[in-house]
């Protein structure tokens, strides 16, 4: 096995088959797991299966656990609905959610796997398929011969080209500011503790603790630019334009977004459902296949179900070949994560209504956001 691709995706599907006896190796092309992205989300559908793996412990010990989930009014800051997390939620779906630091999160199950079959520095730039494996080639000429490659390189998957010709990365009209800010820095938060959902004209903000809790976590959205130039992540975003998005919104969410130090903006980019994962013995995994908007804070959960998932179908698979695993692999999860990037779609524009009939009736619908809640964050992708 190789794994191309040293993120949360594609660690989880090494410790994965790494805990079935199954011998898998991560080429990574940056140097190092150095931050990307600040933090990450961890609901029960991806806590469930991490702690499987036997680094639970290390994760509670790195993460904080929000007390709420709450929904505000972008001016004035009132709450529009709430539910309590903490305890109550790990009652209810049979794991914890977790706020943590993605590098922390990457650490620790970089820890977990076998330290010689994680390689730094391999950029991937070539595959060709035979009848008895793949040859993986890098930037630096290495190569090397794997019976089954996975695509875990993210959304500018280079392993994608090898099963589908069709570009379906889509930049969806919105992006983001984010940042990690001290807790103790905004003293006008209200809640520091939870994790909340800031709704306005155009834009949300979504924040919660990580850490120990005094971190707080942010990403920032805003619906717009119409169009962005090219495939690039981000671009460079004065102080001064980061603070302007957000004019006029509650002093907790103007606080925030303007003591953040990484001045850019994200563009957030979503994939249309493709109907290929797979082709011979290599496949993609996580946003390399799925890409999806940020607002169920899904992305990393959906990678960590597919980890699993693979590995279940790849520990039964003919050795000589492959190709009916990882065709059941992709029929197990297809429709599910088409689902979740659909319910990720709605939320956009929802999170994003102006003052008004809409925007109340969308905070009465609220009421029943636990049934969200409920089918997503209550899955469990070993038993199905």
């Amino acid at each position: 096995m190789a794994i191309v691709g040293g993120g949360i995706g594609g660690l989880t599907l090494a410790l994965s088959l790494q805990s079935r006896g199954i011998a898998a190796d991560v080429y990574e092309q940056a140097s190092g797991f150095h931050e990307v992205g600040a933090a990450v989300a961890l609901s029960a559908n991806g806590t469930r299966v991490l702690r499987d793996l036997g680094v639970g412990d290390r994760l509670d010990i790195c993460s904080a656990v929000p007390t709420e989930l709450i929904y505000r009014h972008w001016r004035d800051g009132r709450r529009l609905r709430a539910f309590e997390a903490g305890e109550t939620y790990e009652k209810r779906f049979g794991a914890p959610y977790y706020g943590v630091h993605r590098a922390d999160l990457q650490q620790i199950l970089v820890a977990a796997c076998d330290p010689e079959r994680v390689h730094l520095g391999h950029r991937a730039v070539d595959l060709t398929e035979a009848a008895d494996g793949v040859r993986l080639t890098f930037a630096d000429g290495r190569a090397v011969t794997a019976d089954v490659v996975v695509g875990a390189d993210g959304v500018h998957s280079t392993v994608r080209s090898h099963i589908t010709d069709t570009d379906t990365l889509r930049y969806s009209g919105t992006s983001g500011f984010r940042g990690l800010i001290p807790a103790e820095q905004l003293p006008n938060l209200p809640d520091p503790g939870a994790i909340q959902f800031w709704m306005g004209p155009g834009g949300h903000l979504l924040h919660y603790p990580i850490g120990g809790g005094e971190l707080i976590n942010f990403l920032a959205v805003r619906h717009e630019p119409e169009t962005w130039p090219d495939s690039a992540w981000a671009r460079p975003a004065p102080p001064e334009e980061i603070a302007a998005a957000f004019g006029g919104w509650h002093p907790a969410v103007v606080d925030m977004v303007t003591a953040t130090s990484i001045h850019q903006r994200w563009a957030l980019f979503t994939q249309d459902p493709s109907n290929r994962w797979h082709r011979g013995r290599v496949v993609l995994l996580g946003d390399a296949v799925h890409a999806m908007l940020p607002h169920h804070g899904q992305g990393a959960n959906q990678s960590i179900e597919d980890a699993a998932v693979l590995a279940a179908c790849l520990t039964e698979a003919d050795g000589d070949d492959p190709s009916a695993a990882l065709g059941r692999y992709e029929r197990l999860r297809r429709t599910r994560t088409r689902q979740v990037q659909r319910s990720s779609w709605v939320a956009s524009d929802l999170l994003h209504l102006p003052d008004g009939p809409e925007a109340e009736q969308r905070d009465r619908n609220l009421a029943t956001i636990d049934e969200t809640l409920d089918w997503i964050h209550g899955y469990d992708a070993t038993a199905a």
